[in-house]
C-alpha cells in the first residue's frame, strides 16, 4: 500500500533530521560536554544556529509523526512489511545516537552530577550540584543545580556506575549513561519483538523504529528507558512467554525494581495484580500468586529505598505538586486564584486518573490470548500520562511500550498526537536563560509551550474520553489476503 511506503520514507527523513542535529555538536539543542579529547561521545563542532537545530528538530518531529501515522493507517487496512529490517534500522539508529552527545534537554548533566555525588560520599537525595562547587562533573549541571535527586535508588546506582567509570570527565560519564540507556532500549525492543508477524510489525513501528521515541528516549539519554525495560520484562515474566506458565514472583521483583528506578514504572504491577485477584475471587483457591507478587515487589522496593537512606523520597513529595507548562492543568493553574490551588489540581488529577483507568480498562482492545494483565497495565499507564499535571515528551515511552503489546486501535492515534504535541512544546527542553535563545524565538515558550499545546492537549484528552465511551469495537486490521485485490 502506497501510504505504508510513504510512511517509511517520512520516518527515514525524520531520523535523518534528528541524527543531523546530534551530529552538528553543541547548540541550543545540545549542551557542551567537557572531557579529554578522543573520549566518547563524538560529534562535529560546527556551532550551528538555534534556528537551524530547532528547525531540524521540529521537521524531524513532524515528519516522524506523519510517517508513523501513515504506517498506522496503512497497517489498519492490511498493509504489511517485514519487521526485521525495521528492527535492524531502529537499533542502528539507536547505536548512532548513543555514540553522539545527548540532545533535547540537559537532564543527562543532572544524572551525571547525582552519580558524582554518590561516588564522592555525598547523599544525592540531600545534596545538590550547587553544594559541590569546583567539582568538574557537578559544575556541569544546569537547570536543576539546587535540586537533589528525584530518581529511585536503582537509577542512582546507574548514575553512580557511570560516574565511577567516567571519573572527573563529564563526557565519559554521560557516554556511559547513554550506553546503558541504549542497551535498555534494545532490550525492550527484543522483549516486544515476539509473537506473530503482525505483532512484530506493530512492535517495530511503535517502539524500535519510532522516531519520536528514538529521539526523546535514546538521543535524549533519559533514564525513563530503564524503567520501561523493567516494566515490559515484568509483564513478560507474568505472561509466561512460550511456556504460558505465570511467574508472579519474578514479575513482582521486576515491578519493585521499576519503582526503584522511577515510580511510574510500578504502574504495570496493577495488571498482574488485577488478574491474580480476579482469579482468586472466582476460584477461591490459594492466593499464593498474589502474595508472591506483592511480597516480591514490596521486598525489592523497600530494600532499595531503605539502602538509599531516609531522604530518598523527599524530592518526590515536592515534585508531586508541580504543574508543567504544556499540560491541560496549566490552564487550570492559570485560572485558579485560590490560596493553595495546587491542592485542588492534585485532587482533580487524581479523580481524573481514576475515571480514565475505568474508561480505558473497558475500552482498550483485548489481547490474544486473553490475558487482561497487559490491558489493565496499559490502562493504568495511559491514564497516568493523560491525567498527570506534570508531563514531558519522554514520559510517553511507557505508554508506547504497553500499546505495542496490544492490537491496533484508535488509541495509537491519540498517543501519537500527544507525543507529537509535547515534542513540539519542548523545543528545546532547556531553560531559555541558560541557552540564551534569540528574542524572536521567545514565542516557542510563551505561545507554543504555554498556550497552544495545553489547549491542543485538552482536545486530545477530550478525544480520548470520547474514544473510550464509544462502544463500537476497534476496526480490526484486514489481513494481507483480504486487501490484496484492493487498489494501491
Amino acid at each position: 500500500m502506497r501510504a505504508g511506503r510513504w510512511g517509511l520514507g517520512a520516518i527515514g527523513a525524520a531520523l535523518g533530521c534528528l541524527l543531523l542535529v546530534a551530529a552538528l555538536g553543541p547548540s541550543a539543542m545540545q549542551p557542551a560536554l567537557a572531557g579529554e579529547p578522543g573520549q566518547p561521545p563524538y560529534s562535529l563542532v560546527t556551532h550551528p544556529s538555534p534556528y537551524l537545530v530547532i528547525g531540524l528538530t521540529a521537521a524531524g518531529t513532524v515528519l516522524g509523526s506523519l510517517g508513523l501515522g501513515l504506517c498506522l493507517y496503512a497497517a489498519r487496512r492490511g498493509w504489511r512489511c517485514s519487521a526485521r529490517p525495521l528492527v535492524v534500522a531502529g537499533l542502528l539508529v539507536a547505536a548512532a545516537f548513543v555514540l553522539m552527545p545527548p540532545v533535547g534537554s540537559a537532564d543527562h548533566l543532572n544524572y551525571a552530577a547525582y552519580g558524582r555525588m554518590a561516588v564522592t560520599g555525598h547523599d544525592p537525595y540531600a545534596t545538590s550540584a550547587a553544594d559541590l562547587p569546583g567539582d568538574p562533573v557537578a559544575d556541569a549541571a544546569q537547570e536543576w543545580r539546587t535540586t537533589p535527586s528525584v530518581y529511585g535508588p536503582l537509577a542512582t546506582g546507574q548514575q553512580a556506575l557511570a560516574a565511577w567509570i567516567g571519573g572527573g570527565s563529564v563526557r565519559l560519564t554521560v557516554f556511559v549513561l547513554s550506553l546503558t540507556n541504549g542497551l535498555a532500549f534494545a532490550l525492550t525492543a527484543l522483549l516486544l519483538n515476539r509473537g506473530g508477524p503482525d505483532r512484530r510489525l506493530r512492535a517495530a513501528l511503535l517502539w524500535t523504529c519510532n522516531p519520536l521515541l528514538l529521539f526523546h528516549l535514546v538521543a535524549g539519554a533519559h533514564n525513563d528507558t530503564l524503567g520501561i525495560a523493567v516494566a515490559v520484562a515484568a509483564l513478560t515474566a507474568f505472561a509466561g512467554g512460550r511456556t504460558g506458565v505465570r511467574h508472579p514472583l519474578a514479575a513482582g521483583a521486576l515491578v519493585g525494581a521499576g519503582v526503584a528506578i522511577k515510580l511510574p514504572a510500578g504502574l504495570v504491577g496493577g495488571g498482574p495484580a488485577w488478574v491474580l485477584a480476579r482469579d482468586w475471587w472466582r476460584t477461591r483457591r490459594s492466593p499464593l500468586g498474589l502474595v508472591a507478587l506483592f511480597g516480591a515487589a514490596g521486598a525489592v522496593t523497600l530494600g532499595c529505598f531503605a539502602a538509599a537512606g531516609p531522604n530518598a523520597l523527599d524530592q518526590v513529595n515536592k515534585a508531586s505538586g508541580m504543574v508543567s507548562r504544556a499540560t491541560p492543568w496549566r490552564l487550570v493553574d492559570g485560572a485558579l486564584r485560590l490560596g493553595d490551588h495546587r491542592v485542588v489540581i492534585k485532587i482533580g488529577s487524581l479523580l481524573l486518573l481514576v475515571w480514565l483507568v475505568w474508561l480505558l480498562a473497558r475500552a482498550l482492545p483485548a489481547v490474544e490470548p486473553r490475558d487482561e494483565s497487559v490491558r489493565v497495565a496499559a490502562a493504568l499507564a495511559l491514564a497516568w500520562l493523560f491525567a498527570a499535571p506534570y508531563a514531558l515528551p519522554w514520559y510517553d515511552g511507557l505508554g508506547w511500550a504497553l500499546l505495542a503489546l496490544l492490537p491496533w486501535s484508535r488509541f495509537d492515534w491519540l498517543l501519537l498526537a500527544r507525543t507529537t504535541l509535547l515534542g513540539l512544546a519542548y523545543l528545546p527542553a532547556r531553560a531559555p536563560e541558560v541557552i540564551k535563545l534569540p528574542g524572536n524565538l521567545d514565542w516557542l515558550v510563551s505561545v507554543v509551550r504555554s498556550a497552544v499545546v495545553p489547549v491542543a492537549l485538552t482536545a486530545v484528552l477530550a478525544a480520548l474520553v470520547v474514544a473510550c465511551r464509544d462502544r463500537r469495537s476497534p476496526v480490526p486490521a484486514r489481513s494481507p489476503r483480504e486487501s490484496a485485490g484492493s487498489p494501491g
